[in-house]
């Protein structure tokens, strides 16, 4: 087992969330894959879109419903910064996570995390388990309040 995939799961049994994880033949690097995988609605999917602060050069994490944009003037007015592209290294470095198995648990460090209002409108969400070809779904309830993310609208 990956030690992403284990710090996720470490996560989600310290959260409380008992959470069915899915290894897929495929990958899951974008929300339409992860969405035929888990046999759900694209919005069904929780994308973790990472952004970095132009000033500081640290990560903000935004989970958004699989159909949705994340809108950077949005995005930047909530992080009262401006947020440029993330670059691969960077996302590594401060999620430990690589692009496309970014986990909203398990991260290595407390990093400034929204959620879009959207992923409430379900009983079930799926998102990434820190592999491009682990997923897990979770009560989009239950995993807001463990990730201690700020439910804002960033989309557009």
């Amino acid at each position: 087992m990956s030690r992403s995939l284990a710090r996720v799961e470490r996560a989600l049994a310290e959260a409380g969330i008992a959470a069915r994880i899915l290894e897929v033949p495929g990958e899951t690097r974008t929300a339409g894959q992860a969405a035929a995988a888990a046999g759900c609605a694209l919005d069904q999917i929780v994308k973790s879109i990472v952004f970095a602060g132009t000033e500081d050069g640290h990560v903000r994490l935004f989970l958004t419903a699989g159909g949705n944009r994340v809108d950077a003037a949005k995005a930047s007015a909530l992080a009262g910064t401006p947020l440029g592209r993330a670059g691969a290294e960077l996302v590594r470095r401060e999620t430990g996570f690589a692009i496309g198995g970014v986990s909203p648990l398990g991260l290595l460090a407390a990093v400034p995390t929204w959620f879009d209002p959207r992923l409430l409108d379900f009983d079930l969400v799926w998102a990434a388990a820190g592999t491009p070809r682990h997923i897990f779904a979770a009560d989009p309830r239950a995993l807001l309040r463990a990730t201690g993310a700020r439910l804002a609208a960033f989309t557009g």
